[in-house]
């Protein structure tokens, strides 16, 4: 996507600033993610990628919608911490339209705005090394480590599952200590 060096708009949209913090922390000396070619910058109309902390409140939406719209094509949008991510502990509050995936929604059918490409980095708040991580993905400088998988148990694995489940439960029922009701649902 970009190939030479990236420049970052960061933009708190409701953060508690511990994600900012990390952000600023990846600048500082011991990290120092200049020598790789990525830069803070002050305007998005400077920017190739737009770093994202906090949940999206209802206040701050008509300023990230401008701000994504002053960051030239091709953009790339970083989702930094939980909040950003799926809107963290404050998902269903009144303030709070959610993380990123809502944002784009809205974007979508109120703004008729396409969805940049985005690279989610979890955690509250994730460690620079994280962050750091995230961007050389995005930049294509690293493959992901992590794919996703989806496991599904054969049904005669969960059946003999139940019935050592049942066994147990027998036993446990026969002692004075307490279990606690168990039970088992299918995903």
């Amino acid at each position: 996507m970009i190939k030479k060096s990236l420049w970052v708009f960061h933009l708190n949209s409701g953060s508690c600033n511990g994600c900012d913090i990390e952000v600023l922390n990846i600048f500082a000396p011991r990290n120092d993610v200049e020598r790789l070619g990525i830069k803070l910058v002050g305007s998005p109309r400077h920017a190739d990628a737009i770093a994202f902390t906090g949940p999206i409140t209802r206040e701050c939406l008509p300023k990230v919608v401008d701000a994504l719209n002053a960051v030239p094509e091709p953009k790339l949008v970083l989702a930094i911490g939980a909040c950003a991510c799926g809107g963290g502990i404050w998902y269903d509050t009144y303030s709070v339209i959610g993380g990123v995936k809502e944002l784009y929604k809205i974007l979508k059918e109120e703004y008729n705005i396409e969805p940049p490409a985005t690279v989610f980095i979890p955690g509250c708040p994730p460690k620079p090394e994280a962050i750091i991580y995230g961007v050389a993905v995005a930049r294509g400088m690293l493959e992901k480590k992590q794919r996703k998988q989806v496991y599904i148990e054969p049904e005669e694995l969960v059946a003999e599952e139940k019935l050592r489940l049942g066994e147990l439960l027998l036993e446990t029922g026969k002692t004075r200590h307490f279990v606690p009701e168990i039970k088992v649902r299918r995903v």
